[in-house]
């Protein structure tokens, strides 16, 4: 039997979708494997880690009929990646052994059966639906996942909180000494849910969603999240605890504005990061009426100081920062300026983009 007989950027493209949760190396070995089911000229493609699932279809040809298999997905992207995109490429069932063809070339494959493949047990209470458009979406995780903690024992700050309530989505993420917040609108109202995305999962989603108008939906379960768009279904456990409340580390009413280029700024941070010692990021900021002056030293008694001209009126502040929170806050915004409150040199810092008030992130000070 023909399992599927089509193009090598098809079968390629449908398998890329969904292999990106696929590790190498599992302790259960068909966790490494894709299940194919083949339903007439259809193929649905699952993975799973056990926590994330990803479900695809693509119309891929072959024999009618049903049939169901599991294989190596790395292998499987490997070997189509050395053929030629319109390179037609099939998978045939002979007599127990799969074997994978494409012009001259054939490769038998060891495979493992479909019924031993786990599924995620979805849950039986999901949410309403809601949707934004796929861009939106990628946008939102590209402003705010920068944030997020990595291997943080406090659990739930290695991920991103989603809150859906009236007609606004709110993405936040926080690593302790940061704390990125984006918004955007619903067309519906929906009720208030709040749910932690895992790290694994934003960075998979960001991988797949794309830049167009087409929409993403999106349901919330006690334990898990569900996600719809280019016929694929993404299934996802959450992160269980107590995210921060971030309605409190967000400053309000900071007396002291500076309004500064955003690409300046950046490679101001850039060139006074060359002389900050490894382990210690640190960089001074003074600001005086009409400059602000960058400067940083490290253990060898090197020293970088960096001048900008600037807007600004206010009372004159010390402050430290890490400089890494400050590049990388900058490099994930786009607009020509940058608006940033202070209060004090013991006080967090508040950036806004001064076109879009849905942006905020926040960063705390550093003793140097």
């Amino acid at each position: 039997m023909i399992v599927f007989k089509s193009t090598q950027d098809k079968v390629l493209a449908a398998l890329q979708s969904v292999a990106g949760i696929v590790e190498r190396r599992h302790t259960l070995p068909i966790l490494a494997n894709v299940l194919l089911h083949k339903t007439g000229p259809s193929v649905q493609l699952t993975t799973s880690d056990l926590e994330i699932q990803i479900r695809t279809t693509a119309e891929l040809g072959g024999d009618e009929g049903n049939f169901a298999t599991t294989l190596g997905a790395r292998k499987l992207i490997d070997i189509l990646r050395t053929m030629p995109a319109d390179q037609t490429v099939s998978l045939e069932n002979n007599a127990g052994k799969l074997i994978l063809k494409g012009g001259k070339s054939r490769f038998t494959l060891q495979s493992l059966p479909a019924e031993d493949f786990p599924l995620v047990q979805e849950s039986a209470s999901f949410g309403p639906v809601f949707s934004v458009p796929q861009k939106t979406l990628k946008n939102l995780l590209g402003q705010v996942s920068f944030a997020m903690a990595v291997h943080d024992i406090r659990y739930y700050l290695n991920g991103i909180l989603f809150v859906a309530e009236g007609k606004q989505l709110s993405l936040v993420a926080t690593d302790g000494h940061r704390l990125a917040f984006a918004s955007a609108q619903l067309e519906m109202d929906v009720p208030k849910q709040e749910v932690i995305l895992p790290r694994k999962t934003v960075l998979e989603l960001q991988r797949l969603l794309s830049d167009k108008e087409g929409a993403i939906e999106m349901q919330f379960a006690a334990n898990q999240a569900r996600f719809t768009f280019d016929g694929m279904e993404f299934v996802t456990k959450l992160v269980e605890g107590k995210f921060p409340d971030y309605n409190r580390v967000i400053p309000r009413n900071h007396s002291n504005i500076v309004m500064v280029g955003r690409a300046p700024l950046l490679a101001s941070l850039q060139r006074t990061a060359i002389m900050t010692s490894e382990k210690f990021k640190g960089v001074r900021l003074n600001l005086e009426a009409g400059t602000l002056r960058v400067a940083s030293s490290n253990a060898e008694q090197e020293e970088a100081v960096d001048e900008l001209d600037i807007d600004y009126t206010g009372e004159a502040i010390e402050i430290g920062f890490n400089v890494t929170y400050l590049i990388d806050a900058l490099q994930n915004m786009s607009q020509e300026m940058v608006r940033i409150e202070l209060q004090d040199g013991n006080s967090s810092a508040l950036m806004t983009n001064p076109d879009d008030s849905a942006f905020k992130y926040v960063v705390m000070p550093m003793r140097i």
